[in-house]
């Protein structure tokens, strides 16, 4: 089976969602940003490990994610937690919208990267947050994955 190759570079991930959070659906949205906050992210230089995404007029907005200010930015910086646009298209909000009405929905992003083209993109998931008695069973669950593998290593 061919693989799919990907050829972006992450810039930041959000590991942990995927442990508090049960994934349901996933959608890639470009962002609107400003001059410094590119450069910034060019360095690599970025957080998205608290932030969210909320539907608000009839727009989707990036919240409290963390760009760091561009040394070399003078009076044109920007603000580092500032609310960011997400571009998505009508259907794609209006189902992401339907989704997240439902009970214990909510818009988490798990990977910030440039693409093929250079253009920021987010990984945006809609998920269901994971009770406690679920992040446990994950946890054991990826301990006998890990514990299996080493016995098919050493006998198999």
């Amino acid at each position: 089976m061919a693989e799919k190759k990907t050829n972006y570079k992450v810039i930041s991930e959000n590991r942990k969602a995927r442990f508090s959070y049960e994934i349901l659906d996933t959608l890639e949205a470009g962002l609107v940003l400003t001059g410094t906050e590119v450069k910034s992210l060019r360095r690599s230089q970025a957080n998205i490990q608290e932030s969210y995404a909320s539907v608000e007029g009839g727009e989707i907005w990036l919240i409290n994610s963390y760009i760091p200010e561009y040394l070399e930015g003078n009076r044109f910086n920007h603000e580092p937690r500032r609310r960011r646009k997400l571009l998505v298209s009508k259907r794609e909000m209006a189902r992401l919208a339907q989704s997240v009405e439902k009970e214990g929905m909510t818009m988490v992003p798990l990977k910030l990267y440039f693409n093929e083209r250079g253009m920021a993109k987010l990984q945006l998931a809609v998920g269901r947050g994971k009770k406690l008695h679920d992040k446990r069973e994950t946890e054991k669950q990826r301990d006998w994955n890990r514990e299996k593998s080493r016995l098919l290593k050493n006998y198999g």
